[in-house]
């Protein structure tokens, strides 16, 4: 299914730096998960506030399609927002785009399961009310798929 921006609300600016690059002068693989992770912080800080220390979260599982290669120098974009919620993890997607003058490209998405953890107990555990209200207010109730 193609992503429309039109349905993200959150972005931010990602840099792409030299150590970044593999040997054919790409973009590195492993890297964009970085990136996706950079963003999804910038994304909980500025909807949630959630504090990382007290609401603990893992990744469970990402899923990358990689559509075209970023090389150094191109600006890029990523759009970030949350497309189901359950009782203890949710998904998050992220598009990444490259800007020009002919505007935006994309050229990898990503799906991220999150999960909500209690590191003192090892154990997941229900996403707070006030981050769960806050993703689906920002990220609207009908763009959200809530399994609860």
């Amino acid at each position: 299914m193609a992503e429309k921006l039109s349905d993200y609300k959150f972005k931010t600016d990602i840099i792409i730096r030299f150590a970044d690059m593999d040997a054919a002068g790409h973009v590195n693989n492993a890297k964009y998960l970085t990136y996706f992770e950079e963003a999804r912080f910038g994304y909980w800080h500025e909807v949630t506030g959630w504090n990382m220390k007290e609401n603990g979260i893992v990744v469970g599982r990402s899923e990358i399609n990689y559509l075209k290669p970023l090389t150094f120098g191109d600006h890029i974009v990523c759009y970030v927002r949350v497309t189901r919620i359950g009782n203890s993890s949710f998904d998050v997607m992220h598009v990444l785009v490259k800007r020009s003058d002919k505007g935006e490209e994309i050229c990898t998405t990503c799906k991220t399961v999150c999960i909500s953890y209690d590191y003192a107990a090892n154990k997941s555990i229900p996403i707070p009310k006030e981050g769960r209200k806050k993703m689906i207010e920002y990220d609207e109730p009908g763009l959200i798929l809530n399994t609860n």
